[in-house]
């Protein structure tokens, strides 16, 4: 088994210094990594980043993160991923990383992803060129999970995550208004998952939403939104494939995620 924890929209300023590093020290005898699935900060400041950075340095186990829309509001975006990568966090964005857990290749996607709705109820590039833009963003970014996710497949690792922001399905925001659907994620990011394949799909971003979810193809959804899981981080297990398990074109048989 593969401890995955994770957790997402900690939102942390100046005045959070310390709040989450007593559960985050206890995560080396619970999991095996950590994701944070954006919204670090709460206005996207390099003092609110440097102060992310302080809760998970030094924690004793790889740290992956990708940022959320919060973290974008100040156009300081690079310098919080400046800060994070010096506290020795890999912060991904249309990018993947492999890690090398206990000799199992594991793969993470990232894309802090963008909305437009899901199947049925969806923008699209019709009209206005900013509306235009506003769904080619979100394909962009569901293309590179895409190409991200099949380098991990290309590479060989036995399990593979893709970690966003945005929401891949409507499953996990339940409880929020459907108003604002649009706003929380695409179709678009679970269509690049099923085609290319994975695991897992770790995402926050939705805090009034639902903690379980599935793609059309059976990957397991996870809504780790720190005011859906209630607590520091949750912890999901992933089984790892055994030889020959794992099909030509990316689907993982029996696989999937669980509550620890």
């Amino acid at each position: 088994m593969i401890r995955v924890a994770a957790v997402g929209d900690i939102h942390l300023g100046p005045d959070s210094a310390g709040v989450l590093r007593p559960a985050f020290d206890t995560l080396r005898d619970s999991a095996d990594l950590l994701l944070l699935a954006g919204d670090l900060t709460r206005h996207g400041t390099v003092e609110e980043g440097r102060v992310v950075a302080g809760e998970v340095a030094g924690l004793g186990l790889p740290v992956v993160a990708v940022l959320g829309n919060h973290d974008y509001q100040s156009d300081q975006e690079a310098e919080i991923t400046e800060a994070l990568e010096d506290a020795g966090v890999t912060v991904l964005e249309k990018a993947a990383t492999v890690l090398d857990i206990r000799g199992v290749r594991v793969g993470i996607a990232g894309t802090k992803g963008f909305g437009g709705g899901f199947a049925g109820r969806s923008g699209g590039e019709f009209g206005e060129p900013e509306m235009k833009e506003f769904i080619r963003y979100t394909r962009r970014c569901a293309d590179g999970l895409r190409s991200s996710l099949e380098s991990l497949r290309d590479a060989e690792c036995a399990v593979r995550i893709a970690l966003t922001h945005y929401s891949p399905v409507p499953d996990t925001l339940a409880g929020e208004p459907l108003e604002i659907y649009p706003f929380l994620g695409s179709y678009l990011l679970a269509e690049a998952v099923d085609g290319a394949g994975a695991d897992l799909v770790v995402h926050g971003h939705a805090h009034m939403g639902t903690e379980h979810g599935m793609t059309s193809e059976g990957v397991r959804v996870r809504n780790v939104a720190q005011p859906v899981i209630g607590r520091a981080f949750a912890v999901y297990h992933l089984p790892v494939p055994a030889a020959g398990e794992r099909a030509a074109s990316g689907a993982v048989t029996g696989a999937g995620a669980r509550s620890a």
